[in-house]
């Protein structure tokens, strides 16, 4: 594992890489939740059983949490930093999956087109702002990626429906931390990402 940072037009963001022990066969490239960083339990599970299945992980901390602040960045800021650490990091050589929780899947969804994904993981994307369903964020689902999101069924940020190639799977009795059996939540990461020939 090594951890650096790189400098984007939103100030320093900090990138946390892992290789496979093989070679590995795509990348995957997660961000974290609008309060939180990139230990979140579910960014962990999945770290963990990706980079066990031959997948290049890479942790991306945005400027403003490297900063220290809680607020998130406007979401142009964020879109902005993220897509600068994809060009300095993404490897032509391997499929590009983009992702994270919460407001990171937003960020990876909104971006997935200007950094070449290939995919998308969106875990706990939130629909909607909690008791406002009118106020709808579907239309960031890339509808023409493959793209995998993991939602609990009691999230108060709602559950997408599945449209184009969007898939989703909800997870029994999870909330938006998607902490309720969560090596099973990983695990349908993993099979997805091996479905597209993305892991082993």
């Amino acid at each position: 594992m090594r951890s650096f940072e790189i400098d984007t037009p939103r100030g320093p963001a900090r990138v946390r890489l892992t290789d496979p022990a093989g070679p590995p066969c795509s990348m995957l490239v997660l961000g974290h939740g609008a309060g939180g960083d990139v230990d979140a339990p579910d960014l962990t599970a999945v770290h963990d059983v990706t980079v066990a299945a031959d997948v290049r992980v890479a942790l991306v901390t945005q400027p403003y949490r490297v900063a220290g602040r809680k607020a998130p960045a406007p979401a142009g800021h964020l879109d902005e930093a993220w897509t600068a650490v994809l060009a300095e990091i993404a490897d032509p050589a391997l499929p590009l999956v983009t992702g994270g929780r919460s407001s990171g899947a937003r960020v990876a969804c909104r971006t997935a087109a200007a950094v070449g994904a290939a995919g998308v993981l969106a875990l706990a994307f939130p629909l909607h702002p909690p008791g406002k369903p009118e106020r709808s964020r579907a239309e960031e689902l890339p509808a023409d990626l493959p793209t995998l999101v993991v939602n609990g069924d009691r999230d108060p940020f709602g559950v997408p429906e599945p449209v184009g190639a969007v898939d989703v799977v909800v997870r029994p009795g999870a909330v938006h931390d998607l902490r309720r059996d969560l090596p099973a939540t990983a695990e349908i990461v993993a099979d997805w990402l091996r479905r597209h020939g993305w892991a082993r």
